[in-house]
């Protein structure tokens, strides 16, 4: 059970001094007993969120406890069918839900018995799965998880070949008739074009030449070197609008990845984009779980209540 929700609006806090505890959905929770959130996703207007202490749906003031698929690394909503959600499992497996949540069923028929690090779906045909699994790589559900197949190895970066711990599919053409899955790893950013030809740096310009051998362009802003990126989020109807959650703060990118800047500087542990509303993030950061209606250049703390 979720303990440590609190039944009061935090009008001490000071949120409401400055109109925005007024935001809805509201969640918050006292700087003394805070849950700890791994992964986050929207769901026919209401926030779907993994905690330390379960799984919660939460629609407008309160929070309602929804059935545990497990330790969940990350979750992803079906844009056309309300209530299907994906759960990627740290202990491995992927489960499935169809009714927003209060049920799940297994959704990994082939895959390795390895942690799932990240789950998303195909920009453009979201029955289409991607999964990343540790120490393993890339792999490809083309029938919404019944079946499952490699793709890809795990991208190889300053000399090693890293995890991936988040990934998005972003419906922007790389110039070889397909669309790019942008991937963070511990080491940073790096992308592949959903031919898997290969894992490819972000550069500027178009994807053919960062295939070349010669010289590509390199981004104006990227993203810091060396800093994990842990979140990616995107609405489908915005696939320019890019975000990532790092231990440096929200950054956002309006091209589809290349060029980065900083909206926020506090760490994001989690994150998710509103599919209707590309300015409207909700983030888990070090004061609780907030929501930015301006790409982070204003936040408000949310504030809920449980209910059963």
């Amino acid at each position: 059970m979720l303990k440590s929700l609190t039944r009061r609006c935090m009008l001490s806090s000071g949120l409401a001094a400055v109109g925005l505890a007024l935001v809805t959905p509201q969640a918050s929770f006292a700087a003394s007993d805070q849950l700890t959130f791994q992964a986050l996703t929207f769901d026919d207007g209401a926030i779907v969120a993994a905690s330390d202490d379960g799984l919660w749906r939460i629609v407008d003031t309160g929070a309602t406890p929804l059935s545990d698929p497990g330790a969940v690394a990350s979750l992803t909503s079906h844009p056309e069918r309300p209530g299907t959600l994906y759960a990627a499992l740290r202990d491995g497996g992927l489960r499935r839900s169809t009714d927003g949540g209060e049920s799940w069923t297994k959704a990994d028929t082939g895959l390795p018995a390895s942690p799932v690090l990240s789950v998303t779906m195909a920009a453009e045909a979201p029955d289409m799965l991607y999964a990343m699994l540790a120490g393993d790589g890339l792999w490809r559900s083309e029938d919404a998880g019944e079946t499952w197949t490699f793709v890809m190895d795990r991208p190889y970066l300053d000399g090693a070949e890293h995890d991936v711990l988040s990934l998005v599919s972003v419906a922007s053409q790389t110039g070889m008739g397909g669309i790019w899955l942008y991937a963070g790893t511990a080491a940073g950013l790096t992308r592949v074009p959903d031919c898997f030809c290969r894992w490819q740096d972000v550069t500027a310009g178009d994807a053919m030449d960062a295939l070349a051998a010669g010289k590509t362009p390199a981004p104006t802003a990227p993203l810091p070197a060396g800093v994990a990126v842990r979140n990616l989020g995107l609405a489908n109807a915005a696939p320019d609008q890019i975000y990532a959650g790092l231990e440096t703060g929200l950054w956002a990118s309006n091209d589809a990845g290349v060029d980065w800047a900083l909206m926020s500087p506090e760490p994001v542990a989690a994150l998710a984009v509103d599919p209707t509303d590309p300015r409207h993030v909700v983030a888990a950061r070090p004061d609780g779980l907030s929501d930015t209606r301006d790409r982070g250049a204003s936040w408000s703390l949310l504030t809920f209540t449980k209910e059963n």
